[in-house]
C-alpha cells in the first residue's frame, strides 16, 4: 500500500511539511509506504477548460508537473493533501491542482478514477481559516467517491514561521491519531478486496 501526499505550501519543509511527516510516521510504522510531493517552487496552471481529457484520463496539457502528479495520485491508495491557510482558503497551486483535477475525473466519470480510495487532509494556520481551507480539500476527496479520514479533532495546527507548529503539542497528537486512523482504514479496506 501507498499514500501520497501533495504539499500546496509555498515553503518547502515548512509546517505543512511538519505535519505531513508527522502522519507519515504513523503510517511508515504501519508498513505503508509514503511520498511526499512539495508544489515549493513549482507552478500548476490552472485548467483551461479545453475537454481535451475526456477519455484520456489525463490532463493534456504539459507545461507544467501536473500530469506526473496526477498519474501518481491514480497509483496511490491514499492520498494526503497539506496546505497552509492563505486568505481563508488553500494556496493557489494547491487550488489548481484540485481544480484540474476534478476536470480531469468529471471528464472521466465513467472511470471512477479515484473510487474508495482513502483522503485525509492537513493544514497549517497562523490564527484562522483553517476549518475553510480543510473543507476545500475534503470537498475534492467526497466528489471523487472516496473516504474521507477523520482524527480527534480537526486536521490543523498553529504555526506562522517554520517549524511553529512543532509548539502546538494538541495539533502534532492530531495528526498522529490521523495517522493511525488512515493506517486502520487502508489495511481494513485491503482485507475486503
Amino acid at each position: 500500500m501507498k499514500v501520497l501526499a501533495i504539499n500546496g505550501s509555498a515553503r518547502k519543509d515548512g509546517n505543512t511539511a511538519i505535519l505531513i511527516n508527522t502522519v507519515f510516521e504513523e503510517l511508515n510504522h504501519a508498513g505503508i509506504e509514503t511520498e511526499m510531493i512539495q508544489l515549493s517552487g513549482k507552478i500548476i496552471e490552472p485548467c483551461k477548460a479545453c475537454w481535451a481529457c475526456g477519455g484520456r484520463k489525463n490532463c493534456v496539457h504539459k507545461r507544467d508537473l501536473f500530469q506526473e502528479i496526477f498519474e501518481k495520485m491514480l497509483l496511490a491508495d491514499g492520498i494526503i493533501l497539506g496546505s497552509p491557510v492563505y486568505t481563508a482558503n488553500i494556496s493557489a497551486n494547491m487550488q489548481a491542482l484540485l481544480e484540474r483535477a476534478s476536470v480531469v475525473t468529471d471528464m472521466n466519470r465513467d472511470e471512477n478514477l479515484f473510487k474508495y480510495k482513502v483522503g485525509a487532509a492537513v493544514t497549517a494556520a497562523r490564527r484562522g481559516g483553517a476549518v475553510s481551507a480543510l473543507d476545500a480539500m475534503n470537498h475534492f476527496f467526497m466528489l471523487q467517491n472516496m473516504f474521507v479520514v477523520g482524527s480527534s479533532y480537526w486536521p490543523m495546527a498553529y504555526g506562522q514561521m517554520p517549524g511553529d507548529v512543532q509548539k502546538d503539542e494538541e495539533g502534532l497528537n492530531t495528526m498522529k491519531n490521523l495517522g493511525r486512523n488512515m493506517a486502520y482504514l487502508l489495511k481494513a479496506l485491503d482485507e475486503r478486496r
